[in-house]
């Protein structure tokens, strides 16, 4: 699993790395020359859509998304479980209506082209698909590990209030 994870995050630096070198051309062209390259602008649009979908499924699973852990820091370990309980229920929830949003479009994005490329529009909305999935697998793993009791007191309190104060490694978690 670390290692799909890896190549996730390898496929996300190429992806950022093409929309900077295409964006940055793109300026160039525009200032220097008074052209540019139309595709490059609906692509970098497109990978800035999978970056930040795909992106919250890596953030998901290093538990660096930001939150307020400020009330369940004061509760028992049981109160810590039931917030986790409750909060990847309430993710559950929401990555299902994400998934059956993206299904109910499918059909009109599937038919529907880019102006430029002329790339069917699942492409770019289908990355949805992945997202509620990746998300709702972790959320359904963490909930089962939560009120089967193999949750680790540190996976409770992975969501930090500032990005300075680090979330537990990947390492060092029980492995899924």
């Amino acid at each position: 699993m670390n290692r799909l994870f890896q190549a996730i995050e390898a496929l996300l630096a190429v992806m950022l790395a093409a929309m900077v070198v295409m964006v940055f051309g793109n300026v160039v062209l525009r200032y220097v020359f008074n052209s540019g390259i139309v595709v490059s602008e609906e692509l970098s649009r497109i990978f800035f859509v999978w970056i930040t979908f795909i992106g919250a499924v890596v953030a998901m699973r290093d538990g660096s998304h930001l939150g307020m852990d400020t009330f369940v820091r004061t509760l028992t370990r049981r109160g810590r479980i039931i917030c986790c309980v409750v909060s990847q229920s309430l993710i559950l929830i929401c990555c299902a209506m994400l998934f059956r949003g993206t299904w109910l479009q499918h059909e009109v994005n599937a038919s529907t082209l880019a102006p430029v490329t002329e790339i069917p529009m699942i492409w770019v909305h289908g990355v949805t698909y992945v997202s509620a999935l990746g998300i709702g697998l972790h959320a359904l793993a963490k909930l089962w590990r939560a009120v089967t009791g193999q949750i680790r007191d540190s996976e409770l309190l992975e969501i930090s209030e500032s990005e300075e104060i680090p979330p537990v490694p990947v390492a060092e978690r029980v492995d899924r």
